[in-house]
């Protein structure tokens, strides 16, 4: 048996395709069912509905021997145990810095002020601030991003960004892309070994199926 991990939403709904054109439908619907494990029209397969952000322990564990994650998601976590074979293509977005308008960014960040940054995203942050020399106070959040700047709490946000719409309603600007994100196929690299047989034909019909 293959167990994939998958989340609810977003990811999931853009994964369907991809799967229907792999020749795999989920027997049920993880928005209207309340079971966690479903099974496919593939019987050797079946799918477990976690959390976007538990995905990658799932598959590091063994607990699944596949799973759909965004990149934003494997930035956070780490590449460990993990075998990154394919670039989806889906739920594409881009994690970004953005601020109040009006805010002078470029200066604050020329003159080595320590800015106050609200996230989720505390690595990929610390990463991109370390790399251009700016001292940063993260503060960590998991949800309602923009608020933090309207309430004082923060000078800047990293979050992700797809059309703006929300920056925009809340008046925020969008001043720096950190990486753009899509959702990666992830394999744990130990069934990679001892369920090579039946991992690498799902695995290469995923790739025919976004390349279709």
């Amino acid at each position: 048996m293959i167990t994939l991990a998958l989340s609810k939403g977003r990811i999931f709904d853009e994964t369907l395709p991809l799967l229907a054109r792999a020749g795999i439908t989920p027997l049920e619907d993880p928005e209207t069912s309340r079971r966690l494990i479903i099974g496919t029209s593939e019987p050797g397969l079946r799918i477990v509905v976690v959390r976007s952000t538990d995905v990658p322990t799932y598959v590091q564990y063994g607990a699944a021997d596949l799973g759909v994650a965004g990149r934003d998601v494997l930035i956070e976590h780490g590449g460990n145990g993990l075998y990154q074979p394919l670039d989806l293509g889906i739920a594409r977005c881009r994690l970004c810095v953005a601020v109040p308008a009006g805010f002078d960014y470029p200066a604050a960040v020329r003159r080595g002020a320590r800015l106050r940054v609200a996230t989720k995203y505390l690595t990929a942050s610390r990463e991109h601030f370390a790399a251009k020399g700016v001292h940063v106070d993260l503060i960590k959040l998991y949800g309602s991003m923009e608020l933090a700047p309207l309430a004082g709490l923060a000078d800047a946000i990293v979050d992700l960004v797809s059309s703006g719409g929300t920056l925009r309603a809340n008046n925020l600007v969008e001043v720096e892309e950190i990486a753009k994100i899509s959702s990666r196929l992830i394999v744990n690299q130990a069934a990679l070994k001892t369920k090579r047989e039946e991992l690498m034909p799902l695995v290469e019909r995923m790739e025919k199926a976004v390349a279709a």
